[in-house]
């Protein structure tokens, strides 16, 4: 009920949509109560309005189950929306950690995503 799929719960989870598949995912790590859930590109593959709705989501598992969010992405529009805090590697190397704003600002990180001048 809590991810919106409870009306599923009797249909096989192979065959139903990608962001449906998603949401399962996060249910299955929900039922462990977990204090920390890693999210590996939950982002991919998925469209604006279900990158949206995930951005939501994981705002309120976070808050509602008290639940820290690892995120790994590279969708950057959405880590800067979604993180309070930001690691930016570059091939392995550590470049910064920090807020979104000071992430992005960042000369090394700069550097090594938008090229030199």
């Amino acid at each position: 009920k809590f991810l919106n799929i409870h009306h599923l719960k009797d249909l096989y989870v192979m065959g139903q949509p990608y962001g449906i598949m998603k949401k399962v995912e996060i249910a299955r790590a929900l039922m462990a109560d977990p204090s920390l859930i890693v999210l590996d590109e939950p982002a991919a593959g998925l469209n604006d309005q279900e990158t949206d709705e995930l951005e939501q989501l994981i705002y309120r598992v976070r808050d509602e189950y008290d639940t820290t969010i690892l995120l790994i992405e590279h969708d950057m529009g959405f880590v800067m929306n979604i993180c309070d805090k930001v690691l930016a590697i570059n091939f392995g190397k550590f470049l910064a950690h920090d807020t979104p704003k000071n992430i992005q600002a960042h000369p090394d990180v700069q550097e090594a995503y938008l090229g030199k001048e």
